[in-house]
């Protein structure tokens, strides 16, 4: 049988194209994800799709080497945090984003020492990975 983890990674997070689902499908319920997501912690994954949702605890400056990217820190509702690194070069800035909002995220984990980060929030250009996304506020930003 296949672990929950690894069918979210074949099946990507729902919706493989922009536009194909509502937006309300983007949002994820609280602690959905989190088993998963602290498994690949604690294994020390990299390079899986996951999804969850969680509370931005930190909004951090820009990353504006290479590609820019917009930073926040998630705190799942497990307590695990996570930093977001969304490239808005590739995809729209989350507007208003705020200490103690909601966030649903579908993107790709690696590990780190301080919980991971998600990245790969947008579309694929090249159109060789899942399409990823954020949604917050009612918006999806992909």
């Amino acid at each position: 049988m296949l672990s929950p983890l690894l069918l979210i990674w074949l099946a990507g997070c729902g919706g493989t194209t922009p536009g194909d689902k509502a937006a309300s499908s983007r949002e994820v319920a609280p602690g959905e994800g989190d088993a998963d997501l602290a498994m690949a912690f604690r294994d020390r994954l990299n390079d899986l799709q996951v999804r969850g949702r969680g509370t931005v605890v930190r909004v951090l400056d820009d990353d504006t080497d290479g590609d820019r990217h917009q930073r926040f820190i998630l705190r799942l509702e497990s307590g695990q945090t996570l930093l977001v690194a969304h490239n808005i070069d590739v995809a729209p800035r989350v507007d208003g984003l705020h200490l103690g909002d909601s966030v649903s995220f579908c993107g790709v984990y690696e590990w780190s020492a301080e919980g991971g980060t998600i990245h790969w929030t947008h579309h694929d250009p090249d159109g060789t990975r899942a399409p990823g996304w954020l949604f917050h506020g009612g918006e999806t930003y992909q």
